[in-house]
């Protein structure tokens, strides 16, 4: 009885593995970004340690880091556009050949002999290329593995980019002290290759509904859909707040110095330590495809955030300001997986492209704001006020978004994990979160679409 016990118990806790027993296209995805996840990782470190070898400036490094997030931004809003104009299959394909041939360029670089201007232009050309990438990703998911089954998808996706942020990081240093630069380059380019082929496998993926040829009009139409709906404006606006409050990544060399007392080591212990939060709480999610107030779970895991930074605010006892911003790191992992699964579930598919682009700039920009936000609060006040007055305003905003917010704090999956009638919603049901208001008749397109904007033949 007590194995019996035991065994339920780690069902309920760990993560929920049946999307990867239910579908083989979502098999599929994930080896390929498994593969791929670490050579991007690998490729992260030794981009910047190459530019320090070659100009012996952190200046440099930092403006190598600086360049991409334009591209990030732009690539991700129109990569968007892309992903809902074409079969998410061969964008996925196209796309990761792209990268390929960026870090081909990076390997060719350093197997010619150095120069610098590639280590800006082709890291700046992948970074437009992943926005795109992860909008194609995130917009395939649901389809592949149905409704009740999103949560855990989006839980094993965390888990395997947390995984490979600690190992691929890891690896790169010890290829770089052995192989060397250009092995790192070469290795990443062999993982694009691996993930090529694992798309390859996958079904193709058309999106669903009409379909407009990307570009502006197409851009705006996303932006249009968000107005009015706030389950979709909450995961945005609260996960902003929260890398803009409560990311104090920038001041994590200055409170090793001045709070802890410590050196490099301290400053790799006080970056890692999130990670290794949010690797846990991937590793445990079991319990998330249960939870149906997926609004009010962000709310609480945004607060549990800020909670954690302000206390680590205050101690001074590095365990345990290691332990609170691995909790921290948890309580990240876990608004990221509900907040991924509101906005792919409160979306058409025809549209989801674009709302995963949205997210994504939303993600890649929050963190620089956050590191000027906290500079800037450092500068003025301190670093230790600084992260307590992060914290306490990153808790803030995310009671006073619930507050503002009531579509967002009240939002409910449509899907019930004790369902039996399957993956498949009733016949005119409106997606999760969604009220039956806000979804158009089956023959009515988007707002602002027409039929005769969607050219034939696009995503054939």
């Amino acid at each position: 009885m007590g194995a019996r016990r035991t065994a339920k118990l780690a069902r309920h806790v760990l993560m929920d593995l049946t999307p990867l027993r239910r579908s083989r296209d979502f098999r599929a995805l994930m080896s390929g970004q498994a593969v791929s996840t670490l050579g991007t990782q690998m490729t992260a470190v030794a981009v910047p340690y190459q530019v320090y070898q070659l100009t012996h400036s952190s200046l440099y490094v930092g403006l190598v880091s600086l360049t991409q997030l334009f591209p990030l931004i732009a690539g991700s809003l129109l990569g968007g556009a892309v992903v809902d104009a074409a079969d998410r299959r061969r964008v996925l394909l196209a796309v990761e050949s792209l990268m390929a041939a960026c870090s081909a360029g990076l390997a060719v670089n350093a197997d010619l002999g150095a120069s610098l201007w590639p280590l800006f232009v082709f890291p700046a050309v992948a970074a437009g290329l992943s926005g795109m990438d992860s909008s194609a990703r995130n917009a395939m998911v649901p389809n592949m593995v149905g409704l009740r089954e999103v949560a855990a998808a989006n839980a094993m996706f965390q888990a395997l980019f947390q995984l490979g942020a600690i190992v691929g990081p890891a690896s790169a240093g010890l290829l770089l002290a052995g192989a060397g630069i250009r092995f790192v380059y070469w290795l990443d380019v062999a993982s694009f290759g691996a993930s090529l082929l694992a798309t390859f496998l996958i079904a193709p993926q058309p999106p669903a509904g009409l379909r407009r040829a990307p570009g502006l009009r197409s851009i705006a139409e996303g932006f249009r859909f968000v107005r009015g709906r706030q389950a979709v404006q909450g995961a945005y606006l609260i996960d902003l707040n929260a890398m803009v409050f409560g990311l104090p990544r920038a001041l994590f060399p200055a409170l090793a110095a001045t709070v802890f007392g410590g050196g490099a080591t301290t400053v790799g212990l006080l970056y890692a330590a999130p990670g290794a939060g949010a690797l846990l709480g991937a590793l445990t999610t079991g319990w998330v495809s249960r939870i149906r107030r997926q609004g009010r779970a962000v709310i609480i895991a945004v607060v549990v955030w800020g909670l954690a930074i302000t206390g680590f605010g205050l101690v001074s006892w590095l365990p345990a300001a290691l332990a609170l911003l691995a909790i921290a790191g948890w309580a990240d992992v876990i608004s990221a997986v509900f907040r991924n699964t509101i906005i792919q579930f409160s979306v058409p598919d025809a549209l989801r492209g674009r709302l995963m682009g949205l997210q994504m700039a939303v993600v890649t920009g929050g963190p620089r704001l956050g590191d000027l936000e906290s500079g800037a609060a450092a500068t003025a006040f301190g670093a230790g006020a600084a992260v307590i007055s992060g914290g306490v305003a990153c808790a803030a905003g995310a009671l006073i978004l619930a507050r503002l917010l009531p579509g967002f704090r009240n939002q409910r999956a449509a899907v019930s994990p004790v369902r039996a009638a399957g993956d498949v919603p009733p016949a005119g049901a409106p997606p999760a979160g969604v009220s039956a208001g806000d979804v158009p008749p089956a023959d009515v397109p988007p707002d602002g679409v027409t039929p005769g904007d969607v050219p034939s033949g696009v995503g054939d």
